[in-house]
């Protein structure tokens, strides 16, 4: 039995991208186009998919990691501040991500049915979720194991 943990990261959420694309519940919210992915960002994620590649991102991470509350998943998603100062001597700090993608993004994943809220711990993913990213690492490995596929050559 295949699992998520048995295929590269970006090829598992690259399929799970493709696949939460045909989703209902999966959405791009109207706002997207005007928010900022973080507080350290100046414009707008500009690319095509950025919401369902974001949120077949949330959902492994959901997978691997939880139960894990969107505090901390704001923590992961961060990146380090680019600080004003000329000569770069203060050390870096870590900025957190908007977490209004996350928790909208956990939300639809929840509507679909992929994730469920545990009282008090933050999100873990359902028996349909593992099933959903089980599936797809499965048509993952066999694309891996086609000889004929030059991407991965």
């Amino acid at each position: 039995m295949t699992t998520l943990y048995d295929v590269p990261t970006a090829d598992l959420i690259e399929a799970v991208t493709d696949r939460l694309a045909d989703e209902d519940e999966i959405q791009e919210p109207d706002w997207l186009q005007f928010v900022t992915t973080g507080v350290d960002r100046e414009l707008p994620p500009e690319q095509e998919d950025f919401w369902t590649r974001r949120a077949a991102s949330l959902l492994r991470k959901v997978a691997v990691d939880g139960p894990v509350g969107v505090g901390s998943l704001r923590t992961e998603y961060g990146s380090a501040k680019q600080g004003s100062n000329r000569y770069q001597v203060r050390p870096r700090q870590q900025s957190k991500s908007s977490g209004n993608i996350i928790r909208t993004a956990l939300q639809q994943l929840e509507a679909a049915g992929y994730v469920a809220t545990a009282e008090g711990e933050g999100r873990t993913v359902t028996p349909e979720g593992q099933g959903f990213l089980d599936d797809t690492a499965a048509g993952v490995l066999e694309d891996l194991d086609d000889p004929g596929l030059e991407r991965y050559a």
